[in-house]
């Protein structure tokens, strides 16, 4: 009877989390096109670079969709925040655009696509336990954006490469963490999972068109 028992309770664990996983792939798949379609318009309208002052709004939706996340309201954090960065992308592109043409942008999102389902192709076969990696990568990817925004006032190339190439790794390293967690029954939550790869995807995207921007210039 405690066999069976057991059994059940496994078979349950494994459901809810093909459940998050369903889940959270489907609503990552959502917001990344949401972000592409307020992109398009950011650089269509000609919105402006916000710079630093980007990160404000993006704070307000992180902390409602925190709030928020065991309510149809969470939803409605997620596509606000992912279409404020989407938003936030616009001027950027228009600017590698409009000084390098579009191949940069092709590469860093054919390059952003390889390493997401590399990675989180390689966790979901290999089936790992990745919670170790977790106080290393928190720590690094605060250093990391330390980092970034102190260069945004010391506008210094080599320490912009270097910030660039640890929010790569670092990201990539995220998304393997976040997609052992749920396969691990770490995570439970679809709204949260989508945000942490969401912005990891970003954060790659971004890092990648830097680099690549860099070695065309």
């Amino acid at each position: 009877m405690p066999d069976a028992q057991v059994l059940v309770a496994r078979t349950r664990a494994e459901v809810e989390i093909s459940k998050v996983l369903r889940n959270t792939y489907t609503l990552l798949a959502m917001t990344v096109a949401f972000s592409a379609a307020t992109a398009g318009v950011s650089m269509a309208v000609g919105f402006p670079y916000m710079g630093l002052w980007m990160i404000i709004p993006y704070f307000g939706f992180l902390w409602g969709a925190h709030k928020l996340k065991n309510s149809s309201w969470g939803l409605v954090m997620v596509f606000g925040l992912t279409g404020w960065l989407g938003l936030s992308l616009g001027p950027i592109l228009n600017f590698y655009i409009g000084t390098m043409g579009a191949e940069p942008v092709v590469l860093a999102l054919g390059g952003t696509a390889f390493i997401f389902f590399a990675t989180s192709g390689y966790v979901l076969i290999t089936r790992k336990d990745l919670t170790f990696m977790t106080g290393f990568l928190m720590t690094g990817i605060l250093v990391a954006f330390v980092a970034a925004i102190a260069n945004v006032f010391l506008q210094i190339s080599a320490l912009g490469l270097a910030v660039s190439s640890m929010f790569l790794v670092l990201a990539s390293g995220i998304i393997m963490w976040q997609t052992s967690a749920i396969i691990h029954g770490g995570e439970r939550n679809y709204i949260m999972a989508t945000i942490t790869l969401y912005v990891m995807l970003y954060n790659i995207f971004l890092s990648l068109l830097h680099l690549i921007g860099f070695a065309d210039d």
